[in-house]
């Protein structure tokens, strides 16, 4: 008598007497005529390479490997448990095993068919057997049942269907698939099958990764153009944008510069316009006084002499002058009037040239614009190319202003050089006048206006040594009444010079009677003037 213990993976199947089929335990009291025998419970891999064939009759070799070892857990009627309700692994009811042999325990099947003496390890070649030969029957009658597509899309249900189809088989052993692992199908000797599709599939996935890399390639390249593009146009943009404010700001620079230097002009001109007219005003106040002075000359003369010929000649002259001053103005009216002239015309210029830089630019701006995009760079060099003659143009037009305006300034500096070297303002107008002709022009308009005229002379002599033949009108003696009787001898002529030229006749009473008629006039004044 003895009492046995089994290992943690060990079970003890006692037979003997008071025992009426096997006691499967893991500790018990061994009595004589009672025998206990250990068996091992750990499952073990059973690793097969089956050759199958197909529905289609394509022979492949099917690599797998089954662990299966002995049902713990189906312990059937001997379980400790209610076993009324129990059911199957595949979750069908069971039916009541406590009339069965072996009580429907998977260990004691296990113990009454397959254990073997953990001593000695007789039995495991045919334990293996058996599993095997399970497995390749089921395994066969499975797959020739399917066709290869289905094997190969419906992998989880053909793992299902024989884990089921064996599992039915080892059943009845005892004994339980724990894992089944069913690993990639291969060729049989003397087939290609899979090697061709995998071929096929090899090419069709290098095939693809290559039109995924070109297409990849494709979206760098084209992604990369598209940005170096919007780059590219983005800077041209920003670069005629620029051309266009700098041409802006040159054209207003010019401008202004064309502004200053019209208003210098402007200037200058008034500058040098309120000198000749100080120095026209005081050489016309210098010219009245010096008028004053000859007129009251002229009126003590003209109270001297008393005589109508030198009372018209004094007309005339004052009617030459004021036509020589009129003349002398109008040369001034007409200097100033060009100086007007080319001044106005200078503004037109500048503001012309304002415009037409403003128009240019205006137009640039959007030509620029509209053809920014397609002829950026055609542009960019345009823009310049223009600013560029604008600023020349504008400085060429600068230029020739300040030329004008320094040429304007030498000529006022030569005229005063010339009117110092001449001896004031006067002396300068007098070579002018003489230069220009003004002179010759007088004294034709002074012959033109006299031109026709035919002037009335009366000349006469009073006394008594009038048509002596002496010298110096000397006479032979000396009359004390001479004077009063000169005087009285010289009222009939004026008289009828007075009435002659101006239509006036005096009274009788006071200066006497005139001759009757023009004959007796005339042959007065012939005896008058012959002294006889």
């Amino acid at each position: 008598m003895s009492y046995k213990i089994a290992a943690p993976d060990e079970y003890l199947a006692v037979t003997g007497m008071n025992i009426r089929n096997v006691l499967i335990t893991k500790a018990a009291w061994v009595w004589p005529f009672q025998r206990c025998t250990r068996f091992s419970v750990q499952p073990h891999d059973y690793a097969m390479n089956l050759q199958a064939m197909t529905k289609e009759k394509l022979q492949f070799l099917l690599p797998v490997v089954f662990t299966i070892g002995p049902d713990v857990n189906n312990r059937g009627a001997n379980s400790k448990g209610p076993s009324a309700n129990a059911t199957s692994q595949t979750g069908e009811p069971t039916h009541n095993h406590s009339h069965d042999e072996d009580r429907g325990d998977s260990l004691m099947k296990y113990a009454m068919l397959l254990a073997e003496s953990t001593a000695q390890k007789k039995g495991s070649q045919y334990l293996e057997n058996i599993v095997k030969g399970i497995i390749e029957g089921e395994t066969r009658v499975l797959v020739s049942s399917m066709t290869m597509e289905e094997i190969f899309t419906e992998r989880e249900e053909f793992k299902r269907r024989i884990f089921r189809n064996i599992q039915g088989e080892l059943d009845q052993f005892g004994l339980k698939i724990y894992n089944a692992n069913v690993k990639e199908l291969k060729d049989a000797v003397g087939s290609t099958y899979f090697q061709s599709l995998s071929q096929k599939a090899h090419e069709g996935a290098t095939n693809q990764a290559r039109i995924d890399v070109a297409e990849a390639q494709l979206r760098g390249n084209v992604g990369e153009a598209e940005r170096h593009g919007q780059q590219e146009r983005s800077i041209a943009k920003i670069n005629a944008e620029t051309a266009v404010q700098k041409t802006d700001r040159d054209v207003e620079r010019a401008a202004a510069e064309a502004n200053l230097a019209t208003q210098k002009t402007v200037l200058s001109r008034d500058v040098e316009i309120a000198r000749i007219q100080a120095t026209r005003a005081t050489e016309s106040k210098d010219e009245d006084l010096k008028k004053e002075v000859q007129v009251k000359r002229a009126a003590a003369e003209l109270e001297r002499l008393r005589a109508v010929d030198v009372v018209k000649a004094t007309i005339a002259r004052e009617s030459k002058q004021q036509a020589a001053d009129a003349k002398a103005y109008e040369i001034e009216a007409e200097a100033r009037a060009n100086f007007e002239k080319q001044t106005k015309a200078t503004d037109a210029t500048a503001y012309k040239t304002k415009v037409d830089a403003e128009t240019q630019a205006v137009a640039d701006y959007s030509r620029i614009t509209k053809n920014t995009d397609a002829a950026a760079y055609k542009t960019k060099i345009d823009a310049d190319a223009w600013s560029h003659a604008a600023i020349k143009n504008a400085e060429a037009n600068l230029q020739k202003k300040l030329k004008e305006a320094e040429g304007m300034a030498a000529m006022a500096d030569a005229y005063a050089k010339m009117s110092h070297a001449f001896g004031g303002p006067s002396g300068l107008l007098q070579y002018m006048m003489i230069e220009k002709g003004t002179y010759v022009e007088l004294a034709k308009a002074n012959a033109t206006a006299v031109n026709g005229m035919q002037p009335k002379i009366s000349v006469w002599n009073t006394g008594s040594e009038a048509g002596s033949g002496r010298p110096n009108g000397q006479g032979s003696g000396q009359d004390t009444a001479a004077t009063m009787r000169n005087v009285y001898q010289l009222l009939p002529p004026l008289m009828s010079t007075i009435h002659d030229q101006t239509g006036i006749t005096l009274p009788e009473w006071q200066f006497g009677r005139m001759p009757n008629n023009d004959v007796a006039r005339m042959e007065a004044n012939n005896s008058k003037v012959n002294g006889r």
